[in-house]
Protein backbone atom coordinates (compact mmCIF):
# COMPACT_ATOMS: atom_id res chain seq x y z
CA UNK A 1 0.00 0.00 0.00
CA UNK A 2 1.38 3.53 -1.13
CA UNK A 3 0.82 6.94 1.18
CA UNK A 4 2.35 10.12 0.86
CA UNK A 5 3.80 9.45 5.03
CA UNK A 6 5.33 6.06 5.02
CA UNK A 7 8.06 4.80 7.13
CA UNK A 8 9.76 1.41 6.95
CA UNK A 9 12.42 -0.74 8.23
CA UNK A 10 13.79 -3.78 7.55
CA UNK A 11 14.35 -6.18 10.76
CA UNK A 12 15.90 -9.75 10.93
CA UNK A 13 12.90 -12.78 11.66
CA UNK A 14 14.19 -12.84 15.56
CA UNK A 15 12.30 -11.95 18.46
CA UNK A 16 15.85 -10.53 19.89
CA UNK A 17 14.33 -7.55 17.53
CA UNK A 18 10.87 -7.03 19.51
CA UNK A 19 12.14 -4.17 21.17
CA UNK A 20 13.27 -2.20 18.13
CA UNK A 21 10.26 -3.02 15.77
CA UNK A 22 7.94 -2.02 18.57
CA UNK A 23 9.81 1.44 19.56
CA UNK A 24 9.92 1.70 15.71
CA UNK A 25 6.26 1.71 15.73
CA UNK A 26 5.58 3.66 18.88
CA UNK A 27 7.93 6.36 17.55
CA UNK A 28 5.55 6.69 14.01
CA UNK A 29 2.40 6.13 15.83
CA UNK A 30 2.68 9.09 18.32
CA UNK A 31 3.36 11.79 16.25
CA UNK A 32 -0.65 11.12 15.41
CA UNK A 33 -2.01 11.78 18.85
CA UNK A 34 -3.74 8.72 18.81
CA UNK A 35 -5.02 7.75 22.23
CA UNK A 36 -3.38 5.39 24.51
CA UNK A 37 -5.35 2.27 23.80
CA UNK A 38 -5.35 2.56 20.15
CA UNK A 39 -1.71 2.89 20.33
CA UNK A 40 -1.22 -0.30 22.37
CA UNK A 41 -3.32 -1.94 20.22
CA UNK A 42 -1.64 -1.44 16.98
CA UNK A 43 1.92 -2.14 18.79
CA UNK A 44 0.65 -5.69 20.41
CA UNK A 45 -1.18 -6.42 16.61
CA UNK A 46 2.19 -5.57 14.85
CA UNK A 47 4.05 -7.70 17.45
CA UNK A 48 1.91 -10.66 17.00
CA UNK A 49 2.35 -10.24 13.44
CA UNK A 50 5.93 -10.13 13.19
CA UNK A 51 6.16 -13.07 16.08
CA UNK A 52 3.65 -15.21 13.85
CA UNK A 53 6.23 -14.52 10.44
CA UNK A 54 9.70 -15.30 12.78
CA UNK A 55 7.75 -18.67 13.64
CA UNK A 56 6.01 -19.94 11.09
CA UNK A 57 6.93 -18.07 7.65
CA UNK A 58 10.59 -18.42 8.60
CA UNK A 59 10.59 -21.61 10.97
CA UNK A 60 12.41 -19.43 13.70
CA UNK A 61 15.76 -19.05 11.29
CA UNK A 62 17.34 -15.78 12.13
CA UNK A 63 18.86 -14.93 8.77
CA UNK A 64 15.97 -13.79 7.10
CA UNK A 65 14.46 -10.26 6.57
CA UNK A 66 10.74 -8.86 7.69
CA UNK A 67 10.02 -5.01 6.13
CA UNK A 68 7.67 -3.44 8.72
CA UNK A 69 6.17 -0.47 6.79
CA UNK A 70 3.72 2.44 8.48
CA UNK A 71 1.92 5.05 6.54
CA UNK A 72 -1.25 7.06 6.77
CA UNK A 73 -4.22 7.76 4.37
CA UNK A 74 -6.87 10.00 5.36
CA UNK A 75 -7.87 9.04 8.98
CA UNK A 76 -6.49 5.80 8.80
CA UNK A 77 -2.77 4.19 10.23
CA UNK A 78 -1.52 1.15 8.15
CA UNK A 79 1.15 -0.88 8.65
CA UNK A 80 2.12 -3.65 6.23
CA UNK A 81 4.66 -6.50 7.21
CA UNK A 82 6.16 -8.48 4.29
CA UNK A 83 8.25 -11.95 4.51
CA UNK A 84 9.66 -14.08 1.54
CA UNK A 85 9.03 -17.23 3.90
CA UNK A 86 5.96 -19.87 3.59
CA UNK A 87 2.76 -18.45 2.88
CA UNK A 88 -0.10 -17.74 5.56
CA UNK A 89 -3.41 -18.91 4.21
CA UNK A 90 -6.03 -16.53 5.56
CA UNK A 91 -9.02 -18.87 4.25
CA UNK A 92 -7.97 -21.89 6.02
CA UNK A 93 -7.69 -20.06 9.18
CA UNK A 94 -10.26 -21.48 12.21
CA UNK A 95 -10.65 -18.94 14.82
CA UNK A 96 -9.95 -20.88 18.34
CA UNK A 97 -12.73 -22.40 20.37
CA UNK A 98 -11.33 -19.57 23.45
CA UNK A 99 -13.73 -21.73 26.12
CA UNK A 100 -11.55 -25.05 25.09
CA UNK A 101 -8.54 -23.16 24.68
CA UNK A 102 -9.28 -21.57 28.64
CA UNK A 103 -10.35 -24.87 29.95
CA UNK A 104 -7.59 -26.59 28.76
CA UNK A 105 -4.87 -23.81 29.83
CA UNK A 106 -3.40 -23.84 26.19
CA UNK A 107 -0.96 -21.23 25.69
CA UNK A 108 -0.33 -19.78 22.46
CA UNK A 109 -1.83 -20.15 19.04
CA UNK A 110 -3.88 -16.31 19.36
CA UNK A 111 -1.68 -14.68 17.55
CA UNK A 112 -4.07 -14.11 14.54
CA UNK A 113 -7.06 -13.72 16.27
CA UNK A 114 -5.49 -10.91 18.38
CA UNK A 115 -5.04 -9.04 15.11
CA UNK A 116 -8.33 -9.47 14.47
CA UNK A 117 -9.68 -8.25 16.85
CA UNK A 118 -7.15 -5.16 17.62
CA UNK A 119 -7.27 -3.54 14.19
CA UNK A 120 -9.92 -2.67 11.85
CA UNK A 121 -8.93 -4.47 8.77
CA UNK A 122 -6.54 -7.34 8.44
CA UNK A 123 -5.70 -8.32 4.77
CA UNK A 124 -3.25 -11.69 3.64
CA UNK A 125 -1.58 -11.25 -0.07
CA UNK A 126 1.07 -13.40 -1.88
CA UNK A 127 2.73 -12.15 -5.11
CA UNK A 128 6.24 -13.76 -6.41
CA UNK A 129 7.70 -15.05 -3.36
CA UNK A 130 6.65 -12.12 -1.00
CA UNK A 131 3.99 -12.39 1.59
CA UNK A 132 2.66 -9.78 3.15
CA UNK A 133 -0.01 -8.93 6.03
CA UNK A 134 -1.79 -5.72 5.99
CA UNK A 135 -3.53 -4.14 8.78
CA UNK A 136 -5.66 -1.08 9.08
CA UNK A 137 -6.66 1.28 12.24
CA UNK A 138 -9.11 4.52 12.06
CA UNK A 139 -7.29 7.17 13.80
Amino acid sequence: MKASTSHSINVSSSTEHLREVRNFVQKYVQQFDVNKNDLDEIILAVDEAYTNIIKHAYNNDPNQTVKIELGTSTDTLWVQLSDTGFHFNADEYQPPDLLKRIKNKQRGGMGVYLINKLMDSVEYSSAGKTNTILMRKRI
